[in-house]
């Protein structure tokens, strides 16, 4: 089996890029993991105009994330971690776009300003940079995959979504059989980038980055927040349109959007690091064992 004889050449280096996301993107974690946002999520005090809200900012984020993966599926310091079939969310989050705003979904939803500074620097990057794309597929997918799963079952519960999983088809990977495995062999695959020092640095300086804008976008979507969302300035127009300014960076911000890994402990529902991706079995983290599965 192709993922089994990857698997068994996969094995951790301080040099490797997933080693150096990790050490790099710790101060990141530890703020994205007292967003209110999350915390409240994590609680089952998740409104559902809240959750449809960051729904819609997710399909914009994604719509434009796997556009531009597309773009470089072919471009060699990008195309190993093109998996369309397996990771691609944004059909999924379509259906879930129908089932919280109805089929005239398009004309119900605007982009916040938050999310369109996240879009942009996502287009620069794929036009311009491809091989940051490496920062933003592996934060959010990973997460998706590890701390998604929690929140799937967290918001059908607190929202009492149906049991056919409508509304949360974003967290459904019917082409991932076994999430773990499949997350090492990404993992490897990432490791396994022709990049050099300079390379691996600027990865994790745009995963922190990612973090940023992840942070701006659900800081408004808390009660207290006082607007829950604010349309962008160009409302009317398809967030994924690209800016004028890509390199326009982003204002200082706490948050993240649901591939945020929330702390490991108890709260996290007994599930030891299932929430912890990028961090997996750091010197805090409490379960160990639990993380060495991942």
């Amino acid at each position: 089996m192709v993922i089994n004889a990857e698997l068994s050449l996969f094995a951790c280096s301080p040099t490797d890029l997933s080693e150096l996301l990790k050490e790099g993107t710790k101060e990141s974690h530890d703020r994205a993991e007292n967003t209110q946002f999350v915390k409240d999520f994590l609680k089952g005090r998740i409104k559902k105009e809240l959750f449809k809200l960051a729904t819609t900012a997710l399909y914009f984020t994604y719509s434009a994330l796997e556009e531009e993966m597309d773009r470089n599926k072919d471009n060699p310091v990008f195309a190993p971690l093109y998996f369309p079939l397996e990771l691609h969310r944004k059909e999924a989050l379509i259906k879930d776009m129908k089932y919280f705003y109805g089929e005239d979904w398009k004309e119900k939803i605007q982009c916040s300003d938050a999310t369109q500074q996240y879009v942009d620097r996502i287009h620069h990057v794929g036009q311009h940079e491809p091989e940051l794309l490496v920062a933003h597929a592996y934060t959010r997918y990973m997460g998706d995959l590890s701390g998604g799963q929690v929140l799937k079952k967290v918001a059908q519960r607190a929202l009492k979504l149906p049991s056919t999983e409508e509304g949360i088809q974003f967290y459904t990977f019917e082409n991932i059989s076994n999430a773990q495995k499949f997350k090492q062999l990404y993992r490897a695959r990432l490791n396994a980038l022709d990049m050099d020092k300079n390379c691996k640095e600027r990865i994790v300086e745009e995963a922190n980055r990612a973090f940023r804008f992840n942070m701006e976008v659900l800081n408004p979507l808390t009660p207290s927040s006082g607007s829950l969302w604010k349309p962008s300035s160009r409302a009317g127009r398809d967030c994924t349109n690209r800016s004028s300014n890509p390199r326009e960076g982003l204002a200082a911000g706490r948050g993240g959007l649901f591939a945020l890994t929330p702390t490991c402990s108890r709260q996290a529902f007994g599930i030891g690091c299932a929430f912890s991706e990028l961090w997996c079995c750091q010197v805090s983290c409490n379960h160990t064992s639990a993380c060495k599965a991942l």
